[in-house]
């Protein structure tokens, strides 16, 4: 941004001739620290102003602006109109191009997109819908199962209610039918504002777009105030919630590919979308967990992964499998913060409502997930739900790696707590606490 080079150039000006009268007329009796903190803090809070103005102006431009100058022209073509004219297919495109359908795909998207979309799709076949949208309305006026494979090009970043929009998706397609589109991971938005903006600038740019765009999305009071600057474009959205809000629409991932500084996907339509009113996307979250009997209870935490991972647990189980102490590999569901929350246990802190609830108890074994709670031994999971779950668990006690280990520790646990309750408690919570305070062992 210009206007935040001339404030960078400015201000170093103030900072160069203050420090020349600082050290070259030694009798000022100011302060060198307040001097040079003031000339700082206000170089900051200039920057901070310009960029929430930058952005206020970006959105009133946005909204004001017809879409036409503000985007490609879309490869599929709706008017909110009641006299609206049949939409304009890519392949009709070509006709009246006279040009090949393949280089018109190629025009727009590049070669290397058009590749990746022909993995899936066959473009000849007639049997598909390619847009370049990111409103659900134009996906809603689709016949539906008409079309077996719809492609948007537009990434998902723009996308004011991207679950509305992937729901309206998985609508309009057939079973198995194939859903393509791409969006620009945080990861990607991080590689391009560092190459965008001069070091230094681009550091402090990162942190004012991170809590303009990371964290006022999370709580209700500054909710509002985001999408009253941004209207929900340009959003920053992880691999993991794009990933997790597909699987919670229905889709299940086919391929995937980085192409251009976008994330790419390719998604099968298996079922009907969860409508999920209370996705994990605060910063406290209700996990449901598998309790006494059988009974589907919400465990309480501070949220370590990104927004929808949960859905995903499958598929990173799959893809990564587990490692030593029973989490997955590689999990990159896991935010930056959240490892240093797993790491001391700070995120299990407000389990201590469960506790106070009855739900779960002081000792005893972990509430598990359905889907981690299915890679149990039948055996296990009979003597498991015999007693409440527990919030400091047994692996603490044995420090146990593998899967196999991991439950053989909470079967003898289990068999002592049947025979001894309060001595078996009373035995592992002293271990725990040993391993936990003396060793100084830690959560992976």
């Amino acid at each position: 941004m210009e206007k935040n080079k001339r404030i960078i150039t400015v201000n170093l000006f103030i900072l160069e001739v203050t420090t020349m009268l600082m050290y070259g007329l030694r009798e000022l009796e100011y302060s060198r620290l307040v001097v040079f903190t003031t000339i700082f803090l206000s170089t900051l809070g200039e920057l901070v102003v310009a960029y929430f103005h930058f952005y206020l102006k970006h959105a009133k431009e946005t909204q004001s602006t017809p879409a036409s100058y503000r985007e490609q022209k879309p490869l599929v073509s709706f008017r909110r109109h009641r006299e609206t004219p049949e939409p304009v297919t890519l392949d009709e495109r070509s006709v009246k191009s006279g040009q090949p359908i393949d280089k018109e795909l190629i025009r727009e998207a590049g070669k290397k997109v058009y590749h990746f979309i022909c993995s899936h799709v066959e473009l000849s076949a007639g049997n598909h819908i390619i847009f370049s949208t990111i409103d659900d309305f134009n996906v809603k006026r689709l016949p539906e199962a008409y079309y077996s494979n719809l492609v948007n090009l537009k990434r998902i970043n723009d996308i004011r209610w991207v679950n509305k929009f992937f729901e309206a998706v998985n609508e309009k397609l057939p079973a198995g039918g194939t859903f393509i589109g791409c969006v620009e991971t945080k990861e990607q938005r991080k590689k391009r504002l560092f190459r965008k903006f001069p070091p230094v600038l681009n550091v402090i740019y990162y942190i004012l777009d991170f809590v303009l765009k990371r964290i006022f999305p999370k709580f209700q009071i500054t909710k509002q105030i985001y999408f009253f600057l941004t209207r929900g474009n340009n959003r920053v959205i992880s691999k993991a919630e794009t990933l997790g809000r597909l699987y919670a629409c229905g889709f299940e991932i086919l391929d995937e590919k980085d192409i251009d500084g976008y994330f790419y996907f390719a998604v099968q339509k298996v079922k009907q979308p969860a409508y999920d009113e209370n996705p994990t996307y605060g910063p406290f979250v209700k996990l449901r967990r598998i309790g006494k009997n059988g009974k589907l209870i919400h465990v309480y935490k501070l949220r370590t992964m990104h927004p929808f991972s949960e859905y995903i647990q499958d598929y990173v189980y799959r893809q990564n499998q587990l490692q030593n102490g029973g989490k997955f590999r590689d999990d990159f569901r896991v935010t930056t913060l959240g490892k240093i929350f797993r790491k001391f246990w700070i995120d299990e802190i407000p389990m201590i409502v469960n506790v106070i609830k009855g739900e779960i108890k002081l000792i005893g074994v972990r509430p598990l997930s359905k889907h981690y709670f299915n890679l149990y031994k039948k055996e296990l999971q009979d003597k498991r739900t015999q007693t409440k779950p527990g919030l400091i668990p047994p692996f603490y006690a044995d420090l146990p790696e593998t899967l196999d280990e991991i439950q053989d520790s909470e079967w003898r646990y289990l068999e002592a707590y049947e025979k001894n309750p309060t001595q078996t408690d009373i035995k592992y919570f002293r271990l725990a606490f040993s391993n936990i305070v003396l060793k100084k062992e830690r959560s992976n």
